[in-house]
């Protein structure tokens, strides 16, 4: 009995120590809402930023001409951030428009993905549905692709662990698309 009091009062004790060293802030945008959020804690951290995010930290270049999508949701572009010494993930999603076809974006990114390696054309949607192979080097494929959020063409280049995607629709008489990069890790990667 007086070790299973210990035990509890050491569990305790750690949780207070790992609660005294976790610091929560957010950040409002001009209107006034919560719109950033950064965590942290001895066991790592968390920091989400919306609607602020730079086409740049995809590693890819924006459309010459192309606008940020003015969205009617307040998540359309976003940067994630999630890093511990056992896991990481960084997500940075970009919404655009521009006056150009769709052919004609998807030919600029096609080339500039291919800088990444092979580059992969799935028609039929998109989805952030990331297969979680064991081989995390794998190349990523179109397997598990959908047909959300309306895309009617998603590029992908890369590994299932780091990857780069642009995804487009037809608008009006230009076109909407989206650039998102994703990278995970785990402890046994090397950043």
């Amino acid at each position: 009995m007086l070790k299973k009091a210990l035990l509890c009062f050491a569990a305790a004790a750690l949780c207070l120590v790992a609660m005294n060293g976790c610091s929560v802030s957010t950040h409002e945008n001009d209107n006034g809402k919560k719109k950033d959020v950064d965590i942290r804690t001895p066991f790592g951290s968390l920091s989400v930023r919306q609607g602020s995010s730079d086409v740049k930290e995809t590693g890819l270049p924006l459309y010459p001409g192309a606008r940020p999508k003015k969205d009617d949701e307040e998540h359309g572009n976003a940067k994630v951030d999630i890093a511990s010494p056992l896991v990481g993930v960084k997500v940075v999603a970009v919404k655009f428009e521009s006056d150009d076809s769709p052919d004609k974006v998807l030919s600029f990114y096609r080339k500039e993905m291919g800088k990444y390696g092979k580059v992969l054309d799935c028609t039929g949607g998109f989805d952030l549905n990331f297969q979680g192979r064991r081989d995390k080097d794998a190349e990523v494929s179109c397997e598990g692709h959908g047909s959300g959020h309306g895309y009617k063409e998603e590029l992908k280049v890369g590994t299932e662990n780091n990857q780069r995607i642009m995804a487009i629709k037809p608008r009006g008489n230009g076109s909407e698309f989206a650039v998102v990069y994703v990278k995970t890790w785990d402890g046994s990667d090397k950043m």
